[in-house]
């Protein structure tokens, strides 16, 4: 098979969705390698190291797509890039359609294989291929809270440790799956004062045994939602619906009730945010304010730090990359049951419910088209 790994073109997005050891293995296994000009040099992969790794290196996107059965990326593509998809083509990448109409109908069109990284799942429902993503957002929401928690990026001049007899921040972390566990850990560390807030008990009873004494997990409700988040300097938004779009937790009306200079960081911004005032940003204008509260929605978080998000996302991709290219994708969904539900949209059908449900759009089960 022929796989191309394209560059990113988000605005400041330095990732790539393949390292140069990524394309050893990959041809390894009897698979020829085409990479877009320059896409790993955000990185600190330049060309010359995927040409060393036995890849091919073409200039454009048309390229690659115009020669690959299979093609890569780390976000979804954008919309100069939906004429380019061919009908049948593989699509590996994280695509978040349930927060995305307009390339739902696009992929529709193009009548390719889209497979998602987000869907992807495990029998014990962890996603394996959102958790290196996850972890860094993760991490990188507490950093980011704490840097526009200063005065000059529009904050309360709040420092998320405090001092010695001046109490720390506090921080509200909406969610306590992978991206709420690390961002806490990271706020904790920090020395602020965390509570982490969920639905799940038996969850909460695991964070609880594993979390410092800085971090207290709370039972979520309505009523409690609003009177931590009127508590905090930093909210984290954490939650997470496999493939759906996420719920609108934190109203408009609440924000009247914060905190002025708080900080929102909402990490749920790739499937339609958390927040009712959330909008996705980018890193060249990462934030913006609503009712004296700082709002950070950049949709890709991880791109911030390309080298540490590129190699964690190849040590969790590579696997299904090369189980897809070697068996085709029908045969490796037939016998990988976690490849099958990363099946968004085949063949101009919607295969994933929630992306459907989300459009009101049909749905066809991938069993289908296996």
């Amino acid at each position: 098979m022929k796989v191309g790994i394209l560059k990113e073109i988000k605005v400041l997005e330095n990732r790539v969705c393949m390292v140069p050891s990524g394309v050893v293995t990959m041809i390894a296994n009897g698979h020829e390698v085409i990479v877009e000009n320059n896409a790993g040099a955000g990185a600190g992969f330049p060309n010359d190291d995927y040409i060393a790794a036995g890849a091919t290196i073409v200039e454009t996107p048309a390229e690659v797509y115009g020669s690959c059965d299979m093609v890569m990326h780390v976000k979804e593509p954008q919309p100069s890039e939906y004429d380019l998809i061919r009908e049948g083509q593989i699509v590996f990448t994280y695509l978040h359609l349930a927060a995305d109409e307009q390339q739902t109908k696009a992929l529709m069109k193009a009548k390719s294989i889209n497979i998602a990284y987000e869907t992807i799942e495990k029998s014990d429902g962890s996603l394996p291929l959102l958790v290196p993503m996850s972890e860094v957002a993760g991490r990188m929401a507490a950093q980011e809270g704490a840097k526009y928690l200063e005065m000059p990026q529009g904050g309360r001049g709040i420092l998320l440790g405090g001092v010695k007899g001046v109490a720390p921040a506090t921080v509200v972390v909406i969610g306590g799956g992978v991206v709420g566990l690390n961002a806490a850990k990271m706020a904790a560390g920090l020395g602020a004062q965390v509570y982490i807030l969920d639905t799940n008990l038996e969850r909460l009873a695991y964070l609880d045994d594993v979390m410092p004494a800085n971090v207290f997990p709370i039972m979520s409700n309505p009523a409690i939602l609003r009177e931590y988040v009127t508590r905090a300097d930093l909210v984290i938004g954490a939650v997470l619906i496999p493939g759906a779009k996420a719920p609108k937790l934190i109203t408009r009306d609440m924000l009247k009730d914060m905190k002025n200079g708080s900080v929102i960081v909402d990490v749920a911004i790739d499937q339609g945010g958390c927040i009712e005032t959330s909008k996705a940003t980018t890193h060249a204008e990462p934030t913006y304010v609503v009712d004296g509260v700082v709002h950070y929605c950049v949709a890709n978080m991880p791109g911030a730090v390309a080298r540490t998000s590129t190699i964690a996302l190849t040590n969790a991709t590579l696997s299904y990359a090369v189980e897809i290219a070697n068996k085709g994708w029908k045969k490796a969904m037939q016998e990988n049951e976690e490849i099958k539900l990363g099946a968004n949209v085949i063949d101009g059908q919607i295969t994933y419910k929630a992306v459907s449900e989300a459009f009101n759009l049909g749905y066809t089960p991938v069993d289908n088209f296996l």
